[in-house]
């Protein structure tokens, strides 16, 4: 990354810190998203009726957390002890001023299409030290990384740090961090951790509060995300920038709504003036048809989530709709995502199931199917997509799945998890992406393909530290655009805190 970019936005956000003069409050760093078990956690408490904000906008931020979770939940301890058991300890490591470290070590015998979640960007080798310090008004995090044989080409990383600041309820901030936007497990349509994090600065609420105002009380615990970035990768337009919106809503209890709305625009060669700008966000010019107007690459979703209980523990149905063009002020060219997830006490530990249906065809589930269009763009040809991979659905662009997964959640800290897969890939067998540069894997399915896909994990304390073991397996070669993928893959990473 260059060093002249984080000059700039670490410029910005220093700036902001100079404003803060409210009463202090730390400006503490979040939840990643990744933690499946601290996600079953927030979600089972909030199906309960114990955490009355929304759970699908990922990281969540801590000081949410801390002052969210309501009184009620001691009247329910034999549904949420284990929940309230694994955030408080986490709490108790992360919420806290001062300063933290660790390092981790990871490695895979090669890096998969498919991961959720729950799943991790394991490289051949990475070695990570992560050092992040806490105060009254503002945090900062810097996580350099060494990489062996990296997919993308790019040995030396800086994804994970961050410097933020805090303004009454609002979280300002500058960096590279990860970000899962919608209620899928597998996947999300619009934004999840399948990529790399692009480097951004970025504003959000700190806290899901209500609005004060009788006639807008209607809308319930809110918040709203937003981010500006630019692309660092080789492209076919190089330097585009990247924006991306989310506005989350809780209007009854159980009940997420989501909005949120990715931008591509400007970039060499494109224009990036304020009249550039205002078309894009505005949808002006928002076409297929390849005119020199079209502003940008837009994509749109609306995600629901209606999670209840059931007995001494809960369930949630979602859906998730992204459009890659718009109609009428509507997302159009329609792609889908399903699903339904529950939770389980045997053997007196926790579960977490879902199952999940994804159809990125646009218009295939509910009318003419129109290949070759999402996640694609005909100015932007190397589409939504960074270091190889995609930004959103692990799956890609013209792909229908189905996938089945569980956690185990055990008393001592350990986890389990297991999903199985079937998928079609890339249905037509056209690549219309554009793959530029020659030192990178782009994780872009070759030809049409149905394949079978498992995904093993285990994590357990191992001295002192905390190691993670991962299996990955597939009935078949994947064959991508650049290259093969083995039938079985292995990797391991461990972290240690200090």
């Amino acid at each position: 990354m260059p060093l002249t970019h984080w000059t700039r936005v670490g410029g910005a956000v220093a700036c902001l810190i100079g404003l803060v003069t409210t009463t202090a409050t730390y400006a503490s760093p979040w939840i990643e998203p990744g933690d499946a078990r601290a996600r079953f956690a927030l979600q089972k408490l909030a199906d309960r009726g114990h955490f009355d904000r929304t759970v699908s906008t990922w990281p969540v931020m801590w000081s949410s957390v801390a002052k969210g979770i309501n009184s009620s939940v001691t009247s329910d301890a034999t549904a949420t002890a284990g929940a309230m058991a694994y955030l408080n300890a986490e709490q108790q490591a992360q919420f806290s001023s001062g300063t933290r470290a660790e390092v981790t070590l990871a490695g895979s015998s090669e890096q998969p299409l498919v991961q959720g979640f729950g799943g991790t960007r394991q490289e051949e080798g990475q070695a990570t030290l992560d050092l992040q310090w806490q105060g009254e008004y503002w945090a900062l995090g810097l996580s350099p990384s060494v990489v062996a044989n990296p997919t993308d080409d790019e040995e030396y990383r800086y994804d994970g740090s961050y410097l933020a600041a805090t303004l009454g309820n609002w979280v300002f901030g500058a960096g590279a961090i990860d970000r899962w936007w919608g209620p899928g497990w597998q996947s999300s349509l619009i934004l999840s951790i399948n990529a790399r994090p692009i480097p951004a600065v970025w504003l959000n609420r700190k806290r899901d509060i209500a609005p004060a105002s009788s006639w807008l009380s209607w809308i319930g615990p809110w918040n709203v995300t937003l981010f500006a970035g630019q692309f660092q990768d080789e492209r076919v337009i190089d330097d585009p920038k990247l924006i991306g919106m989310r506005v989350t809503f809780r209007p009854i209890q159980g009940l997420d709504v989501g909005l949120s709305r990715a931008i591509m625009f400007g970039g060499e060669g494109r224009p990036e003036n304020g009249s550039a700008l205002w078309n894009a966000l505005t949808g002006r010019d928002n076409s297929q048809d390849g005119g020199e107007n079209d502003p940008g690459n837009q994509l749109a979703s609306i995600d629901i989530r209606y999670g209840f209980s059931v007995g001494n523990q809960s369930m949630g149905l979602y859906t998730q709709m992204m459009g890659e063009d718009e109609a009428g002020a509507f997302p159009a060219r329609k792609s889908w995502l399903l699903g339904l997830d529950w939770t389980t006490g045997f053997l007196n530990t926790d579960q977490q199931w879902f199952l999940e249906y994804a159809n990125t065809t646009a218009d295939d589930l509910f009318g003419d199917a129109m290949p070759n269009v999402t996640y694609n763009h005909f100015n932007y040809n190397t589409g939504y997509r960074y270091h190889g991979r995609n930004f959103a659905s692990t799956f890609e662009g013209d792909a229908e799945a189905i996938s089945l997964g569980a956690f185990q959640f055990f008393d001592n800290g350990d986890n389990l998890s297991a999903t199985i897969s079937y998928a079609e890939l890339n249905g037509d067998g056209v690549v219309r992406t554009v793959t530029p540069d020659p030192n990178v894997q782009y994780f872009i399915p070759a030809n049409n393909q149905k394949v079978g896909i498992l995904n093993l994990g285990y994590s357990t304390d191992f001295l002192r530290g905390r190691l993670e073991l991962n299996l990955r397996g597939t009935d078949k070669k994947i064959e991508l655009a650049s290259g093969e993928l083995d039938q079985w893959s292995a990797g391991a990473s461990w972290r240690y805190r200090f």
